[in-house]
């Protein structure tokens, strides 16, 4: 029998020279201080692996840690209650686990501003005691050869710390989070591994880069709001932008306001999940639109993630079931309701917690109406009633006995039907990320009134175009607005995060 030679057994680990805590009075020096870090810590995790590739056999592990802002604050002094964000419920000590600095460096500022302004206090960087997977400290597009992976005779594990699902969660942001004795309250909703597990799913789910989404998103569930988007994207970069300066699409193709459309060679073959397409501005301004496709499983998905990017705002575009009578094809539904039947959020968000309307998103939305349909006051209600959107996980709800969906829809005043929106909202409401919803009537199956092949070529040409100016208007006003104000403190919690 062939004798078998077990690898040398681990024994010590590596990590970089320890850095001592650091403490600044000025949130641009701290956001440079973890950069410096995170960039040692990650290079040095990429360079032992590569050294590896090259040396084989090795019976040390290493191990890098992610940068940690932390502040401590004792007093009970009320600061400014109108802000949603920016500052500590009570006196202790907090913290936070940071990554991708450069990405998120104008956030970081802005953060750590509010709080030194709010309370007067100093923040400190340090090494936390959360190793950085390996998988996470690769640059952004990097390729790892798998023949040169398999020159490590070890596992992988054996070497390097990897994800980690147990500690990638969400109970900081669905209020659940039980700590331990002595540890430090949280700073922010997400973690560094939390974040970096969702920037690395976007990549695959959308075919573009993190760094190219913008604070205003607009979901849709059909292609013709892409399409229209795009061309309207392309128009605008042939105009000289408009406002606008790039506008990138999935496989990260980038057009430059004054440049032409890039040649189709360039685009992908086979589009992604949910391809997302953005229209930037600097400082991420600009609107980024996602072709979420149709179900509540999906809307879930691209909203977990995208929401680690802390968007000031996004809103769901798209067709649904009109349920009244009065209701025509076209007519827009603002929701200001839901009904959740989609349950995918059932154990992060009970039904039982209200999504409120938020008002800032509203008003935006209804004037964006206004001003590209030209009506207003009571001429508005002929084409758009405010009222509950349900959603439901069951695209066939139609042949299910009427005494049980319809039956409850009739109950809960429930004007329109689709499958995404109440998700969306109750992900912007667990999330904090102020949300809302402006759909499209584009059949009514209660009433048998279906679109004919014809009438829906004719409907989508005509009703389409109208829809995305209304959404995109409505997204110009939300940025036209101070932050502030838009961040809604009908969002936040007993004892919230300080991070927005």
């Amino acid at each position: 029998m062939e004798k078998r030679i077990y690898p040398q057994a681990i024994d010590s680990v590596v990590v970089p020279e320890p850095v001592d805590p650091q403490t600044f009075d000025d949130a641009e020096k701290a956001v440079k201080a973890l950069q410096v870090l995170y960039d040692r810590n990650t290079r040095f995790l990429r360079d032992s692996f590569a050294a590896l590739t090259a040396g084989g056999d090795s019976n040390k592990r290493y191990r890098a840690f992610y940068p940690e802002v932390s502040v401590t604050t004792n007093s009970f002094t009320l600061v400014d209650s109108r802000q949603a964000y920016g500052h500590m419920p009570t006196p202790g000590h907090f913290a936070t686990t940071i990554t991708r600095p450069d990405l998120f460096e104008r956030y970081l500022i802005e953060q750590l501003s509010l709080i030194m302004r709010n309370h007067g206090v100093p923040v400190t960087v340090s090494e936390s005691t959360t190793p950085i997977p390996l998988h996470f400290a690769f640059l952004e597009g990097t390729h790892v050869d798998g023949s040169a992976a398999e020159r490590i005779r070890r596992p992988i594990r054996d070497l390097f710390d990897v994800p980690d699902l147990d500690g990638t969660d969400d109970h900081i942001a669905n209020g659940t989070l039980e700590l331990g004795l002595g540890e430090p309250r949280p700073l922010a909703v997400f973690t560094a591994q939390r974040i970096d597990y969702s920037l690395h799913r976007l990549t695959h789910y959308t075919a573009t880069s993190p760094e190219h989404f913008q604070n205003f998103v607009l979901f849709t569930n059909y292609q013709f709001y892409i399409d229209e988007f795009c061309a309207l994207a392309r128009q605008k970069m042939a105009n000289g932008g408009e406002g606008y300066c790039e506008f990138v699409e999935p496989g990260n193709v980038v057009t430059r306001a004054g440049e032409a459309p890039p040649a189709e060679s360039m685009a992908l073959t086979r589009l992604p999940q949910m391809p997302a397409y953005h229209l930037k501005k600097p400082n991420h301004g600009g609107i980024t639109m996602v072709n979420i496709g149709v179900g509540p499983s999906n809307a879930k998905t691209i909203t977990d993630h995208i929401a680690v990017l802390r968007p000031h705002a996004w809103v769901m575009l798209g067709h649904c079931a009109g349920l009244r009578n009065t209701q025509a094809l076209g007519d827009y539904v603002l929701a200001h309701a839901y009904v959740r039947e989609d349950h995918v959020l059932d154990d992060d968000l009970p039904v039982w917690v209200p999504i409120p309307p938020l008002a800032e998103i509203q008003v935006a939305l209804q004037e964006a109406v206004q001003e590209v349909t030209g009506l207003t006051g009571y001429e508005l209600k002929r084409i758009m009633r405010t009222g509950t959107v349900a959603t439901i996980d069951n695209r066939n709800w139609e042949l299910r006995d009427q005494r049980g969906p319809v039956q409850r829809l009739s109950q809960s005043r429930a004007i329109a039907l689709d499958m995404e929106s109440a998700t969306i909202a109750a992900n912007g409401f667990r999330f904090r990320v102020p949300y809302g919803t402006l759909l499209c009537v584009s059949d009514k199956p209660l009433h048998g009134e279906l679109k004919l092949p014809g009438m829906a070529s004719e409907f989508y040409k005509r009703q389409v175009a109208q829809h995305l100016t209304i959404g995109i208007r409505a997204m110009e006003k939300l940025a036209e607005m101070p932050m502030e104000r838009l961040h809604s403190r009908k969002l936040r919690s007993f004892s919230e995060t300080a991070f927005q």
